[in-house]
């Protein structure tokens, strides 16, 4: 049951309609020591560190856990909770129904990541969706509209969004602490693979599992693939390119970073043009930041492991006349965030670390410096101060989606090709303007397989 009365189903039959109220958790629910219960959902890498930041907030409590693919929950429960009672689901929507949650942690394979969500607002939980927070800029709409219809708290995985050096940075930006910003430089993220390569595996002597017909989600059925939940990131059926260098991946936080700093957050470019022909060429996958280089104002990296997708570099250009440049390539730049230009300096903004050609802007009694605990535990944190209260988080829903959208950008205009020829983008409308074939673009719209439509409204 939820703290309403209602579990999801009894919701469900009901009508979603009828729940469209404001506040159906009002802030007078909780007492002042009271936890807020969660569950997550999918137990990957990621979700580890979530669990284990959660660990750390004294008023939230992780009481279930869910994974369709029950020996990667196993594994979770032996190794990072082995010390808790969590109870234990295949499926999330049993999950809704027989645990007492007041939101849940969405940290499954990014084209699953709507379809649960949705689902989670409409049983009356808030969600924290780990980012990019949806495959499509459509879905993310939906997601949106699903948060407001039923009044959600909603936070985006963007983390750096609740990092107190990172805000205090870009509110220096924001501010005109280096004058006007003429252009913003990026790194030149990669975007994903077309297709899954291998070959298939033998289907269990049982059939197929149905695990992997609940993984597959809204992705077209492919070949039985034992290993394929475990590196999905970077084929575009799951995903936007989500490796470490992907525009999915790291890119999400770099133009968070952006967004945030230049006062978009609820907007965005509105014109992308391509400058060079799109190549599969690989790059470098970051491994470690090591130390602040002042001389070049950037942060290097050390290294390893290339990654090969489509990159091309690209301007996108804002209506105030402002310039992103994703021109930085993958040996040296803010990995995280980006170099702003202004009228009168520089200034970098990466995880965590900031530099600037004035150092005097630094030294500030207002500068907060680095953090001081795990950095997740600052959004997280966020997170349940917001369901107490109500108001809306550092990176709501809306923020991440407008964030993510420039991600599809990046993959539309490559996608595309059309060197040197700009694309008009409406963030209104979330259409182009002057390419019909860019609006067919499956990071606009895509189908869904059948079973796995997202809900009505």
């Amino acid at each position: 049951m939820t703290r309403l009365g209602l579990n999801r189903r009894t919701l469900l039959q009901t009508g979603a309609a009828a729940f469209a109220l404001p506040t159906l958790i009002p802030a007078s629910a909780f007492g002042a020591n009271e936890r807020v219960n969660v569950g997550v959902i999918g137990l990957g890498g990621r979700a580890r560190t979530i669990v284990e930041s959660c660990n750390l907030i004294p008023n939230m409590n992780v009481v279930s856990v869910c994974d369709c693919f029950k020996p990667d929950m196993d594994t979770f429960v032996n190794v990072v909770g082995k010390d808790q009672n969590w109870s234990t689901y295949e499926d999330f929507r049993k999950m809704m129904d027989d645990e007492n949650l007041d939101g849940v942690m969405v940290e499954t394979t990014t084209h699953a990541r709507a379809w649960i969500a949705v689902q989670a607002m409409q049983a009356g939980m808030d969600a924290y969706i780990e980012k990019p927070m949806c495959l499509s800029i459509e879905e993310g709409r939906h997601m949106v509209n699903a948060a407001r219809k039923y009044d959600r708290v909603t936070q985006v995985g963007t983390q750096q969004r609740s990092m107190p050096i990172n805000n205090w940075a870009s509110d220096l930006v924001k501010n005109g602490a280096i004058g006007k910003i003429k252009t913003v430089l990026a790194p030149n993220f990669v975007g994903p693979v077309r297709f899954p390569g291998g070959e298939a595996e033998p289907m269990p002597s049982g059939g197929m599992p149905k695990w992997w017909d609940v993984w597959t989600n809204q992705a077209e059925m492919r070949p039985y693939r034992h290993d394929l939940h475990h590196r999905w990131e970077k084929w575009w059926s799951y995903d936007g390119g989500g490796l470490c260098y992907g525009v999915t991946g790291w890119g999400t936080h770099s133009y968070d970073q952006i967004q945030r700093a230049l006062g978009t957050d609820l907007t965005g470019p509105t014109t992308i043009i391509l400058e060079e022909p799109v190549t599969d060429r690989a790059c470098g996958k970051f491994e470690t930041v090591t130390e602040v280089d002042e001389t070049r104002l950037d942060y290097l990296i050390r290294l390893a492991n290339p990654v090969e997708g489509p990159r091309a570099k690209m301007t996108m250009r804002y209506d105030n006349g402002t310039e992103l440049k994703l021109h930085l390539d993958g040996d040296w730049g803010p990995g995280l965030g980006a170099i702003f230009v202004g009228q009168d300096g520089k200034l970098e903004i990466n995880r965590n670390k900031i530099a600037a050609s004035n150092k005097e802007l630094l030294k500030s009694a207002d500068n907060p410096g680095p953090i001081d605990k795990p950095e997740t535990q600052y959004h997280i944190e966020n997170w349940v101060d917001c369901i107490k209260t109500r108001e809306r988080c550092n990176a709501d829903i809306e923020i991440g989606l407008r964030s993510t959208t420039l991600c599809y950008l990046v993959n539309i205009a490559r996608e595309v090709g059309r060197v040197g020829e700009p694309l008009s983008w409406d963030p209104e409308t979330e259409q182009f303007t002057n390419c019909d074939e860019a609006n067919k673009s499956w990071y606009v719209t895509r189908p869904r397989r059948k079973g796995y439509e997202l809900p009505e409204l």
